[in-house]
This record gives C-alpha cells, structure tokens and sequence, in this order.
C-alpha cells in the first residue's frame, strides 16, 4: 500500500483531507504541529481525529519565539467579525507556516518513503493567506523536485491539496460522505471552552454548515 503523510491540524479542512486520502487508499501517517500556536485545544482534536481513523501520528514541536502572528502573540487581538471577502492578509497568518510544516512533512515522507503529502489548504473560503494558494503549492513542488533526493532520481514526492478550489460547504458535503467526525474538530482561534463565533475561522466554518446541511455547526 502507498503511504501519504497528512498534516492535521485538528480542523474541518485537515479532517477532510485525511479521509480523503484513507478513501483513495493510503497508508495514512499524520503530522501535527506543536508550534507554540494560541492554544492547544486543536492538537488534541488532531490526536483524537488520528485515533479515530486508525492512522499513527508524529507530534512535532517547534519553536517560533520571533512570533509575528495573533496566533502566536497573545499580546495581539484576534480579529472579530472582519469581512470575509476583505483583500488585506489578516493579522492571524503565521509567517511561512505552510513552507515549514510542508519541508517537515517532505522529509517525513522521504524518510519512510512516502509518495505523497496531503494539506487541507483552501484558497475558496479562507482568510486570504498566501500560502493556502495555488500558486504556492505549484511552485512549492519545483522546490521538493530539485531540493530531495527521490526528486532529483525522479522519484517525485507530490503535494496534494484536494479542497483548495472547494467552497466549506463542499468540503463538509464531501466529508459527510466520507464519514468525517467533525464533532471531533476545532476551528476557533481562540482556546476557550466554546467556540467564540466570530473570528474568521468560526464563521467560515458557520458558513459552510449552513450552506452544506442547514443546520449548527458542530
């Protein structure tokens, strides 16, 4: 069986995407991150989502003392109730978060000679940042074809980001119907015993439930 290494987060979006790759017949190894991030409520999710499906996850931690972000710097305030649709990159993207997980993830996937690197990244219903694109996954992949020796032998290892052209409603009707336990996810920014509601991850995943089943978000 080919192996892919998903990287979970503990979210809608990542939950998806490792039922999706289980349904496509991988050998699921997920990655999680410990980053110094708001609260760890999400890692939880992400190790109980992993037990769920069945699939051994690796915990790494790592250390951004530099900060630059709402979800690193308590000091600086999640915003609330921003419009969806604004075009500034909101205060919440962690610097290069996506570069440092994925250069994790390639030498994870090297290392126990995985084909394939699954993220949950959209670029439909998102905050806006810019490595969530599509742009930066195409030339993210040039990266790991000249930088890895399976790349430079031809032995490509692929980035597949299955949801990124999908709306959340999408996303959740696809996750239904692979039997997702989004009960079991967390989206909020915040650390608080119930979601907050109005930071931009809540209401994206608001949202999407309304639009996808007519109902609460879980």
């Amino acid at each position: 069986m080919n192996k892919a290494i998903v990287l979970l987060s503990g979210g809608l979006d990542s939950a998806t995407s490792l039922y999706d790759a289980q349904a496509k017949g991988y050998e699921v190894h997920a990655l999680v991150f410990d980053y110094g991030q708001r609260h760890k409520k999400e890692i939880k999710c992400a190790v109980a989502l992993a037990k769920k499906a069945r699939c051994p996850y690796e915990i790494v931690k790592i250390s951004l003392p530099w900060k630059g972000s709402a979800l690193l710097d308590k000091k600086i305030k999640v915003p609330q109730k921003r419009r969806l649709d604004a075009k500034d990159i909101p205060v919440t993207y962690v610097p290069a978060r996506n570069i440092i997980f994925l250069s994790f993830a390639a030498s994870y996937a090297e290392a126990i000679g995985a084909q394939v690197i699954f993220i949950g990244a959209n670029a439909i219903d998102y905050s806006g940042y810019p490595d969530c694109r599509p742009d930066f996954f195409a030339a993210y992949a040039k990266v790991l074809e000249k930088g890895l020796k399976t790349g430079v032998q031809g032995k490509k290892i692929r980035v597949e980001t299955p949801l990124i052209r999908l709306t959340k409603a999408q996303i959740i009707r696809r996750g239904i119907k692979l039997g997702v336990p989004y009960e079991l996810t967390w989206s909020c920014y915040t650390g608080e015993k119930k979601p907050c509601g109005q930071c931009d991850s809540c209401r994206l995943r608001q949202k999407g439930f309304d639009e996808a089943t007519k109902g609460r978000a879980p």
